[in-house]
């Protein structure tokens, strides 16, 4: 809260918030306040309750208890609509966009102060100007299904931004962004609290907590835990508070000499949806026992290069080998066959079916064999089960039952049943796609010990993310993308933020930087 000569009065109360799902306690009596020019960070363990507590804010969900105050009125927020009368704004980590509507489309979408037929070309215009000023660039004439995760990120950060409101809510905003682009969007939000605005930020990146936020909030198993003033706090205390034990932030690399090559890429070419060049020239080697980075700026390739890897998009031109052996443009299941594991960027509509249970989703990869179906190929329920408790326990994944819808859990525990899927059936490449992207720091400490455990197995990792410090910590050499070739190949250990920053910016020869 900023110091003033009077107590100011709170812009935002939630009392007592309780929320219940079948199976789950999702927010127990939570407190929450917020002040006028005020950067509050919500802290907690996936399925801890963040996400619930302000998607009824947000009017998606209603609350079994509780009161809420926007500037000392009670309100009853029953839908969206409401919340944004209010000021009420929220950056969604899974994104509420229309695929089939343009960019500009899903900004004004349900805007009341619009004409009958919009000037899409006016709208157009401003959604640019907004783009630039806050360096979110978006081609507001796309369609959303043509963009990539990080883009589709983008536009919901325009689209609060378009609409102007009091109350921003921003749901891990900064996953998919550049430090450089990290630090912008930190001068966006502190522009418009000096405004008046107020912001509630909810990450798993400590670094992000001490420098954007004000006051932190941690919520455990859907409790308020404690609240701490950022300036007296620590990451390491906020980690102990969140999962209530000492958190590793570095992890040990042990040297290993890389065996045979797994995969390489010769040359390869290949255009994203809207039929432009995507991938250009792209050649790299990744050998047994080595993890091997990708970093760049989302909608620079990095979604089409896992793609051509994995069979689900068409190469144009140059060649793809695993093992030895040409997999060019083969069908996804020959690919897997291969013993590729795929661990995608959107994991709501790629990575998991919503409406199967936990269990069958933990067991895609590998219900066509025996123990999980017979010789003949009829299914062991029994055996699944079976199955998908080991996994369940390992990965801690936070499920009432192995029976539960797998949309029923959160974004966090959704990717944990992802990765526990596609690294149980690893056998001999990951390609891992942002997959730290929404986990706390706990479970972000076990992803990266889970990759580095197998690379130590002699596995091939392609490692492709947005963090840059997690990229240094577990790769054994980093490739930068920009505009779909690499800009150049480096070993972590010889690498820096600062390097590989202006390497995403488009610097080919990170020599000359050393100049």
């Amino acid at each position: 809260m900023n110091d003033t000569q009077e107590t100011p009065v709170p812009i935002l109360e939630m009392r007592g918030i309780t929320k219940r799902f079948p199976g789950v306690l999702a927010n127990d009596h939570v407190d929450l306040e917020l002040y006028p020019g005020e950067v509050l960070a919500l802290l907690g363990e996936n399925g801890a309750g963040k996400s619930t507590l302000m998607n009824i804010l947000v009017g998606l969900y209603r609350p079994d208890e509780g009161e809420i105050y926007v500037r000392g009125r009670r309100v009853e927020i029953h839908s969206p609509r409401d919340a944004a009368a209010l000021g009420i704004g929220m950056v969604h980590q899974n994104f509420m966009l229309v695929p089939t509507m343009t960019v500009a489309e899903n900004i004004i979408l349900g805007l009341r102060d619009l004409p009958f037929v919009p000037d899409l070309a006016q709208v157009s215009q401003r959604i640019r100007e907004i783009s630039e000023r806050y360096n979110l660039h978006v081609d507001p004439d796309a369609y959303i299904w043509q963009l990539s995760v990080g883009e589709q990120q983008r536009v919901e950060i325009l689209k609060l931004i378009y609409r102007g409101a009091e109350i921003l809510i921003l749901d891990e905003p900064t996953a998919v962004l550049t430090p450089q682009e990290a630090r912008e969007l930190n001068k966006v939000i502190h522009m418009m609290t000096a405004e008046g605005k107020s912001a509630i930020f909810i990450t798993h990146k400590m670094e992000e907590v001490m420098e954007f936020s004000d006051w932190v909030r941690v919520l455990r198993q859907g409790k308020l835990v404690a609240v701490k003033r950022t300036a007296e706090t620590s990451p390491q205390e906020l980690a102990r508070l969140m999962v209530g034990r000492e958190v590793l932030f570095r992890l040990e690399r042990k040297p290993r000499e890389p065996g045979d090559v797994v995969l390489e890429l010769q040359d390869v070419h290949a255009d994203d949806d809207k039929g432009l060049p995507a991938l250009r020239g792209v050649s790299f080697t990744i050998r047994e026992g080595e993890i091997l980075g990708i970093a760049g700026v989302a909608g620079n390739g990095q979604r089409e290069l896992a793609e051509v890897i994995t069979g689900l998009r068409k190469v144009k031109a140059g060649h793809i080998f695993i093992n030895g052996e040409e997999v060019t443009n083969k069908p996804p299941r020959e690919i897997i066959t291969h013993g590729v594991s795929h661990i995608p960027a959107d994991r709501i509509g790629m990575g998991a079916v919503g409406n199967l249970p936990v269990a069958d989703n933990l067991a895609m990869k590998g219900y066509r064999h025996e123990p999980l179906s017979s010789k003949l190929g009829i299914l062991n329920p029994r055996r699944i089960i079976d199955f998908a408790r080991r996994l369940i326990q390992t990965y801690r994944i936070a499920t009432p039952t192995p029976q539960t819808r797998i949309k029923f859990l959160s974004g966090g525990n959704i990717q944990k049943a992802i990765l526990a899927r596609e690294i149980n059936a690893c056998k001999g490449l990951l390609v891992a796609v942002y997959p730290s992207r929404g986990l706390d720091v706990g479970a972000t400490e076990a992803v990266r010990k889970r990759l580095l455990e197998q690379r130590d197995a002699g596995k091939a990792v392609l490692l492709i993310s947005e963090d840059l410090e997690e990229l240094l910590s577990v790769a054994d050499r980093i490739a930068v993308l920009f505009e779909g070739q690499v800009m150049g190949i480096v070993k972590s250990d010889e690498a820096d933020i600062e390097l590989l920053g202006l390497m995403m910016a488009g610097i080919k020869d990170p020599a000359m930087l050393r100049m």
